[in-house]
């Protein structure tokens, strides 16, 4: 199901850090503090759509949409959880959890194309890793 041939899109690796792996995706941080903001990549190669994964993947994937999500919503000040994979710029297959609420950097429009991504200190970068590590355990 899973295969040792998964090679991280480049712009993923560049913009996100890794937080864990689950039964199919690799966990990742997108590297912008100004949202609570994960990313779930299958590690299945070749994959750019949902439609290209197989039922038992789909289902493993929607678990995991689910448990991140429930995670991201219990963030304080969350009133809304967007969930989006696009792929017209990066085409691996990845989709994004995103926290918001009123009044945050992109509020009410979408986070792509709003202005650019605060990286986060080293320092609490690292804090947020382990932060999300004991989260998603």
């Amino acid at each position: 199901m899973i295969s040792t041939d998964f090679i991280l899109d480049p712009r993923l690796a560049a913009d996100s850090v890794f937080i864990a792996d689950g039964p199919l995706s690799q966990v990742r941080l997108m590297n912008d503090a100004r949202f609570p903001w994960l990313v779930l990549v299958p590690r299945v190669p070749q994959v750019s759509e949902w439609l290209e994964l197989d039922g038992a993947q789909q289902r493993l994937l929607l678990a995991e949409i689910n448990q991140a999500g429930n995670l991201i919503r219990t963030e304080p000040g969350m009133e809304k959880l967007n969930i989006g994979a696009l792929g017209n710029i990066v085409r691996q297959l990845h989709v994004h959890l995103v926290g918001r609420h009123a009044g945050d950097a992109a509020w009410p429009g979408p986070v792509w194309g709003s202005g650019a991504a605060e990286r986060y200190p080293q320092t609490t970068l690292d804090t947020r890793i382990a932060y999300w590590r004991q989260r998603l355990a």
